[in-house]
């Protein structure tokens, strides 16, 4: 999440979303391990007061996938459906291991979740398998990175290598967003604290894939995820400059929250009008913030209407909880009947049923 998703200083890491080799055994409370500052947290693009929610309208566009090398590969080992949008979400209940919190959501939407987002730092041991995900689901690995120097010197191979043999051996098709929100300034990953080193991004970026190729993890589909806009807010820090090209991208993703009342729209649009033509997009963190009254149903409703209106869409990943430190909002859906109800709504439509 913007501005969070950072462990507490002293935290062990194998009490942080990764509980190594144990894969999700418990989601209890874990996010209160994350120190967050939700003063970094941008409400603007490029200096512009952030939008307030409305309903959203048509984009005019390239056709989706234009430009793509080749639209029938298209999302790599997880493939895009055209039509269809796969619905999951990083879940943390409060009071509820995560199997129970996935029992629960069974119950409420009659459905599973499509995707089961994890999170791991950068020396965990990957996942070679996640307790109490749905068997039809598909794993999003959210990998925290170091400095680049610690990639660019050949001093993490091993560590990359290891890490490759187990997604590898989890068996199945496996999304994977190493570095995301790289265009942001809150994570030691971003170009901000690797003294403007975009180039420095994309070269280990190539580097991750080029191991994880050679150790045989052909299940995984690389997912390229930056925040909804850039901060700071400067030419050098665009989040095109962080791409490292389609050769190398399965999946573009995208974090946004409307934590100033933005529009699915100001949200996400900037890399839907940018990706859409040759990749598959993913909104790979989403959350609807209670601005009093109807605020956060009218959001979840104008949400489900956008991405209806977005065909690149393949795949929204919620940030199912209310476990989160920095924030006194619950990001979980169900925090009020109305909202709960607009997300079954969405979750049961067809444009939702990748």
């Amino acid at each position: 999440m913007t501005a969070g998703n950072r462990r507490a200083p002293g935290v062990s890491r194998r009490n942080v979303l990764g509980l190594a080799g144990l894969g999700v055994a418990s989601a209890t409370g874990l996010l209160g391990l994350w120190k967050a500052a939700a003063r970094d947290s941008p409400a603007t693009v490029s200096g512009t007061p952030a939008a307030s929610a409305a309903p959203a309208a048509p984009l005019v566009t390239p056709a989706p996938f234009a430009q793509a090398t080749d639209p029938g590969k298209l999302g790599g080992s997880v493939p895009f459906v055209a039509g269809k949008a796969m619905l999951g979400s990083y879940l943390s209940l409060d009071g509820k291991s995560y199997p129970e919190a996935v029992k629960l959501r069974r119950e409420q939407l009659g459905r599973d979740q499509r995707i089961t987002h994890v999170f791991y730092a950068w020396p965990d041991r990957l996942p070679n398998r996640i307790e109490g995900m749905p068997k039809k689901s598909v794993p999003l690995v959210s990998w925290r990175a170091p400095r680049y120097q610690k990639i660019l010197s050949g001093a993490s191979d091993d560590l990359i290598a290891a890490a490759a043999r187990r997604i590898r051996d989890l068996g199945r098709p496996t999304l994977l967003r190493w570095g995301w929100e790289m265009n942001g300034r809150w994570y030691e990953w971003s170009g901000f604290e690797n003294k403007q080193d975009t180039e420095g991004y994309v070269t280990c970026f190539r580097r991750l894939r080029q191991i994880f190729d050679d150790e045989g993890a052909g299940n995984v589909s690389w997912v390229w995820s930056p925040n909804w806009n850039s901060a700071p807010p400067e030419a050098w820090n665009r989040m095109d400059a962080y791409y490292p090209g389609d050769e190398y991208v399965d999946w573009v993703g995208v974090s946004g929250y409307n934590l100033s009342r933005e529009s699915p729209a100001t949200l996400f649009d900037p890399v839907y009008t940018a990706y859409s033509a040759r990749k598959p997009i993913m909104i790979t963190e989403v959350g609807a913030k209670d601005h009093g009254g109807t605020s956060k149903e009218d959001w979840i409703r104008d949400f489900s209407a956008y991405v209806g209106q977005r065909p690149a869409i393949g795949g929204v990943v919620w940030f199912d909880t209310d476990t989160h430190d920095a924030y006194s909002e619950h990001w979980r859906f169900d925090t009020r009947p109305e909202s709960a109800a607009v997300y079954r709504e969405m979750a049961g439509s067809d444009r939702f049923s990748g």
